[in-house]
């Protein structure tokens, strides 16, 4: 990485020590009749060219290294390296377009729009305005960019053209993909993100995407009482869950609550640098601990410091579509599925995505059929 960054430096300073103030031939003539009618005739010569390399230079070097940083994870900024490429594209059609104006300065269309008695053509703000869109094209932003470059240029004036180039690269950008960079950097790592403007439109329900499903096994699950710390070690060794519902018996599955792994296992291994706690001492979940009918049972350790007594619950029929803004809106991670406080299973918020998923390829596969 620091090999590249040591190459584009190198490139970036080789275009400006070449490119001189000599790179223009700037031959002034003074109206008699106007003393402020003053125009340039701009001839490229060698340095023009030169630039024009370097800058094609250092737009491939910079966005070469730019797609090996973002991708190493590494603090090289994403901003400042787009605006690069995108002022160099921008400084390049700038200059092309100077000499445009001046090799057809007789033309009606530069006549009209570019007197030659007016300077009217800045390559400087062509780099600006290439800027604004390379970068919206990468991120997808669109009003927060326009305020960014003006807080960064200062001028008012500049703020339509921005405007349509920032709007032009995300509509060409969104036909050719869908979402930003950042959005797909979230889809390539497989981060559990749910995205706010997606719709979802399938008639499915909780009980179609909640698991244990047919011939899994069934949920793992703590008992309110007859619980030991050894059962509990035995869970979280055996099991890799990010937490476990609490339930009155085996039998009856009645809901009491739901506990957090990490806190679980906090507690636990706090408990056992106690004295008299062991593999063999029963855990209990009240504010109060029960009687102890054998002064010969090692002692007990109280639970209701991390069992979270109301955790969110949905029904069975509850749609997905409602599930999915719960997700979104509340920030869930899981919920719990029941029937009248009887626990039938749990969705989690990786289970969510998995049945977007799912449904978005069968929209693909049917529109393909069809």
């Amino acid at each position: 990485v620091c090999v590249c960054w040591c190459l584009c430096v190198c490139v970036c300073v080789c275009c400006v020590w070449l490119c001189s103030p000599s790179d223009y031939n700037q031959s002034m003539a003074l109206n008699v009749n106007n003393k402020h009618n003053i125009y340039y005739d701009e001839v490229a010569l060698d340095g023009v060219m030169k630039s024009l390399w370097l800058l094609t230079l250092t737009m491939i070097f910079k966005g070469f290294i730019t797609v090996f940083t973002f991708g190493l994870k590494v603090p090289a900024g994403l901003f400042i390296p787009s605006m690069a490429v995108g002022a160099c594209i921008g400084r390049i059609i700038g200059i092309g377009m100077q000499q445009l104006a001046w090799k057809y300065k007789d033309e009606a269309f530069f006549l009209y729009f570019c007197p030659t008695s007016v300077g009217c053509i800045e390559p400087g703000l062509y780099a600006m305005v290439g800027a604004a869109a390379c970068l919206g094209g990468v991120t997808r932003m669109t009003v927060s960019l326009v305020v960014i470059m003006f807080e960064l240029t200062g001028g008012l004036t500049y703020i339509v053209p921005l405007m349509v180039a920032i709007m032009t690269s995300k509509w060409v950008g969104d036909s050719l993909s869908k979402g930003g960079i950042y959005d797909g950097h979230i889809l390539l790592n497989g981060y559990p993100f749910l995205d706010s403007k997606e719709e979802f439109e399938h008639i499915t329900l909780a009980c179609d995407v909640m698991r244990p499903r047919r011939n899994d096994a069934p949920l793992t699950t703590i008992n309110l009482s007859g619980t030991t710390v050894g059962d509990i070690r035995a869970k979280l060794t055996s099991t890799e869950f990010k937490g476990f519902p609490v339930v009155l018996d085996s039998e009856t599955q009645l809901l009491e609550g739901y506990i957090n792994r990490h806190e679980l296992s906090m507690a636990i291994d706090r408990a056992l640098h106690v004295q008299g706690i062991a593999n063999e001492s029963a855990v209990y979940f009240s504010a109060k601990p029960p009687r102890r009918q054998d002064a010969g049972y090692p002692d007990q350790i109280g639970l209701h410091h991390v069992l979270d007594k109301s955790p969110f619950q949905i029904s069975e029929e509850t749609p997905m579509e409602t599930v999915l803004e719960m997700f979104r809106k509340i920030g869930l991670r899981q919920a719990l599925v029941v029937r009248n406080g009887r626990l039938l299973g749990i969705i989690t918020k990786k289970d969510v995505l998995k049945h977007v998923d799912q449904m978005s390829r069968v929209d693909v596969d049917a529109r393909l059929v069809h």
